[in-house]
């Protein structure tokens, strides 16, 4: 009988060859031209939708081989239901690709990250209800408490020499290498061996902390794990089904470390409406000046409003619907390490940290972690490496969430704190 490591191993050799093409991000983004010559329009006066065209592909060859790799897997095994769902949203993925700039993208982007008006972990919010929430907070906070330096602007070249310091240091050598790219529209972009800043953009105090934070320490050194391991190289793959887990886990490092504001949360608040805009209808041209009117420049506007039209119609009704993952990931991930903890089973959230993965992934492969055909992290962040501080700041989590915030009274003791003037 065949072994059912080696024989899921053999097939996960064959899925991470079949993706090695269909790089969904990478392939939907718009050039940087597309943005100079949007913006120069727009300094002239004259806003016009912005003309993107994609390049046919075809992944037929690929998706049919997805197909067969879940077909032959055993669902039955920790192994085979990993590669089974895999396999399908790969596949999803690269009808994604194929159906670059037609309205199909939608469906297949709602597919593999959800939408606004899903539900979050208890049902009784949206992932629109909580943009909403920190969009209003952070409207009415008073920038004022911002310190000085917090305002202070940080050249790329600045961070670039920053970050790789911090990272050389953190790997005891040259492991991820940090690089300027004039033409990377978002502001950063991590691979396992390379993160890419991009070139004149302006950072703060902020930015530097959350990149290192976000996408150093949770996005490259997941996909460095993932590929220390010999029998599951897919784990150091950025699938579309673990980028709510991976978004969520990367944004709690920011959170946990300190290193995530108020503007930050509200950014990510603004996306999630902006999807939801467009799936309104509203075009390309409407949600960039959403995102002018909510304090964003011209730049940081057209950037924002590109991720949602990334791959559909700029007319409207359709959105590339990624940024909905950050506060579902971030309240998902929350929850499991809490439970974790409350379950005695804390190193489940270590164990996470061994490739990219899902959290459903994590609890099916924990006897495979303790037999050692799946392999611990070999690196982990300082905030997971030091398990007594995290120990201790979830089972505070857990014991303050018992506390009911509208029955506590105020510090006089005479009632609760009542809302600000004005």
């Amino acid at each position: 009988m065949t072994d059912p490591v080696a024989h899921h191993a053999a097939l996960d050799r064959r899925m991470v060859a079949a993706a090695r093409g269909v790089r969904v991000l990478a392939l939907a983004s718009w050039p940087a031209s597309v943005q100079r010559r949007f913006l120069d329009e727009a300094m002239a006066g004259r806003l016009a939708l912005p003309r993107v065209v994609y390049p046919p592909h075809d992944f037929s060859q690929a998706r049919h081989e997805f197909d067969a790799i879940a077909a032959e897997a055993d669902a039955a095994h920790p192994l085979g239901v990993y590669l089974v769902e895999s396999a399908r949203q790969w596949s999803i993925a690269a009808e994604l690709v194929e159906s670059l700039g037609t309205p199909a993208v939608g469906a297949h982007s709602l597919a593999l990250y959800g939408g606004p008006g899903d539900a979050l972990p208890g049902g009784e919010v949206t992932a629109r209800d909580a943009a909403r929430h920190f969009i209003g907070i952070a409207d009415e906070f008073d920038t004022e408490l911002i310190a000085p330096h917090e305002q202070v602007e940080i050249s790329a070249t600045a961070l670039q020499l920053w970050l790789q310091g911090e990272l050389d240091q953190f790997f005891a050598g040259r492991v991820v290498a940090v690089e300027l790219d004039p033409e990377l529209i978002a502001k950063a972009a991590a691979g396992a061996y390379r993160i890419r800043l991009r070139s004149g953009a302006a950072y703060t105090d902020y930015d530097r902390h959350q990149l290192l934070q976000h996408e150093a320490l949770v996005h490259s050194l997941t996909a460095l794990n993932g590929r220390e391991q010999p029998v599951l190289g897919s784990l150091a793959l950025s699938s579309p089904r673990i980028t709510a887990v991976q978004e969520g886990l990367a944004t709690m490092a920011e959170q946990i470390t300190g290193n995530i504001d108020i503007e930050r949360l509200k950014r990510i608040g603004l996306r999630i409406e902006a999807v939801a805009l467009a799936l309104d209808g509203a075009d390309f041209i409407e949600v960039y000046r959403y995102f002018l009117d909510a304090g964003q420049t011209a730049a940081e506007s057209f950037a924002s409003a590109q991720r949602v039209f990334r791959g559909v119609p700029v007319e409207g009704g359709y959105a590339f619907t990624k940024d909905t993952v950050y506060l579902r990931g971030l309240i998902d991930v929350h929850t499991f390490f809490r439970r974790a903890l409350a379950a005695g089973r804390l190193r489940l959230c270590r164990l996470l940290f061994a490739g990219k993965m899902t959290l459903e992934d994590v609890i099916r492969f924990e006897p495979l972690f303790d037999d050692g055909t799946l392999l611990p992290p070999h690196w982990l962040p300082p905030w997971v490496a030091r398990a007594n501080g995290l120990a201790g700041m979830l089972a505070f989590s857990l014991f303050a969430n018992r506390i009911r915030l509208g029955a506590v009274d105020g510090p006089t003791g005479k009632g609760p704190i009542a809302p600000a003037a004005g």
